[in-house]
């Protein structure tokens, strides 16, 4: 199933991530990994932040140099930054197969940089700019549940 929504602000944004959180868990799906596509400054971290929000998690920042973020809460979730991450043997010596494989959810940006490696049964959520311009703030927010959940 294919959800495709315009966000206005970044706010909008999280409301969504909240939305899929919420969706996710009344569906008793305790484990995914969500994958995140979308150039730099899209709203990646805000929608990861409003995801996390649903489960009580606030302090939500991007793992930009640390590559993984893991936050513990009524449920984990492991927050990767894969924008440095070139090839299996980086992804693999940050733990990711262990990771992957643990409780909670998995939420990648920069997940086009991993795409041969993501798990077959995934989440993909891709964020676009609709219009141009420093003032500009609304984007296209496509989402493919792969059957996981229901909308």
């Amino acid at each position: 199933m294919e959800i495709k929504i315009t966000a206005r602000s970044a706010e909008e944004t999280e409301a969504f991530g909240r939305l899929l959180a919420q969706k996710l868990e009344e569906a008793g799906v305790t484990r995914a990994f969500i994958a995140l596509l979308g150039e730099m400054g899209v709203g990646k971290t805000a929608f990861t932040r409003g995801f996390a929000s649903h489960f009580g998690i606030n302090n939500i920042k991007s793992p930009t140099y640390t590559v993984l973020n893991e936050h513990r809460g009524r449920v984990n979730i492991h927050h990767f930054d894969f924008y440095r991450i070139t090839d299996g043997d980086d992804l693999y010596s940050i733990g990711y197969d262990d990771v992957i494989e643990s409780e909670g959810y998995c939420i990648g940006e920069w997940s086009e940089n991993i795409l041969d490696f993501l798990p077959p049964e995934h989440i993909t959520v891709r964020i676009s700019r609709v219009g141009f311009g420093e003032a500009d703030t609304e984007r296209l927010i496509e989402a493919d549940l792969s059957g996981i959940v229901e909308w």
